[in-house]
């Protein structure tokens, strides 16, 4: 874990909310546990989250373990950044097919703009929990000034989307 000030309540409430946006939140995940460099999230599982074999899709999986170890690298960065994923790997381990997921990631390295990620991704099954996916992530910190808004629809040229 990386040494340095505990998260206040306020961050911790605000990366919580923060962290079920959008997408993320309409599939369901959750941030259930902040500490600095490290969060771990959940999903209950339902039928929407299994592919054709009844097993939980793997694209539910990687995105839960990018967006958790990004959400861990929040916690290291100060208020006014965001952080974007550069590159991730994802080994699937085991097919999960439990009632939910668990995604425990911490930040193994803490660089001035570059961090990385480890993300660990369990099945809750009958019997206990099985590791079924293990990913590294490589994340961007930036300052939200160097972040464009893009307008709906189709983003333009790099330029247009991060200020020099």
């Amino acid at each position: 874990m990386m040494e340095g000030r505990p998260l206040s309540p306020q961050r911790i409430r605000d990366l919580k909310k923060d962290y079920s946006r959008g997408f993320i939140g309409d599939v369901g995940y959750k941030a259930i546990h902040f500490e600095r460099g490290y969060l771990e999230s959940r999903l209950k599982i339902s039928d929407r989250h299994r592919q054709q074999d009844h097993y939980i899709h793997a694209g539910v999986i990687a995105t839960m373990a990018d967006h958790t170890a990004g959400y861990a690298a929040f916690t290291l960065v100060p208020e006014d950044h965001r952080i974007l994923t550069i590159e991730f790997k994802i080994n699937f381990l085991w097919p999960a097919y439990g009632k939910g997921l668990v995604c425990k990631s911490r930040i193994v390295r803490e660089g001035g703009q570059i961090l990385v990620g480890e993300s660990e991704v369990f099945d809750q099954r009958e019997g206990g929990e099985e590791l079924v996916a293990k990913a590294m992530v490589t994340l961007r910190s930036i300052h939200q000034s160097r972040i464009k808004p893009i307008k709906k629809g189709r983003p333009g040229r790099r330029s247009a989307l991060f200020s020099d």
